[in-house]
């Protein structure tokens, strides 16, 4: 089976609490999306607010992914650059393919419609390049370069995960054009 990826689906309890799901279930599988285990979704509600409001703004689009069973199974984050010199690129939030999924090529096929998306959809005309950052000491820096992602930054140490436990902020950009 395969995903199937829809832009800005309509917001309403399912869509909000499959991303709840989604995002603790990858958090507590050691996912580096913004929180260490062990997490809840009480605890993630506030980020997804934040990125909720953020699309009623228009400021941020949802890419979102199902599976065959119609359940949110992988997300991705568009945020628009509100900085006059910068509205030519979009930064890549919460990329993340539920665990269950892992290891058939998901977050291949999330990352081929993000970028598909990126060159296609209304509203992104002018963007040039897609910008993420991404936890060190997790791989995945890996496998964003396996998608076309280069890094262009790193600051060390920059993430604390734990007391002792500080990886680096590593700055990865796909030109588009």
């Amino acid at each position: 089976m395969t995903l199937t990826f829809e832009m800005d689906p309509a917001v309403g309890p399912a869509l909000r609490d499959g991303v709840l799901a989604l995002w603790a279930d990858v958090s507590n599988a050691g996912g580096a999306v913004g929180f260490v285990p062990p997490v809840t979704p009480d605890e993630i509600r506030p980020a997804l607010l934040r990125h909720l409001v953020d699309m009623a703004r228009g400021d941020t689009r949802l890419l979102v992914g199902r599976d065959e069973d119609g359940e949110v199974a992988a997300t991705a984050f568009f945020t628009f650059n509100t900085h006059p010199l910068m509205t030519h690129w979009v930064w890549l939030y919460t990329v993340m393919v539920h665990p269950r999924h892992q290891g058939r090529g998901y977050g291949r096929d999330l990352m081929d419609a993000v970028e598909r998306t990126a060159r296609t959809a209304g509203g992104f005309e002018a963007i040039e390049a897609i910008r993420l950052t991404c936890r060190g000491g997790t791989g995945v820096d890996g496998f964003y370069a396996k998608s076309g992602y280069k890094e262009v930054g790193r600051v060390p140490g920059a993430i604390r995960v734990a007391p002792g436990d500080d990886r680096d902020d590593i700055v990865m950009l796909l030109p588009l054009t």
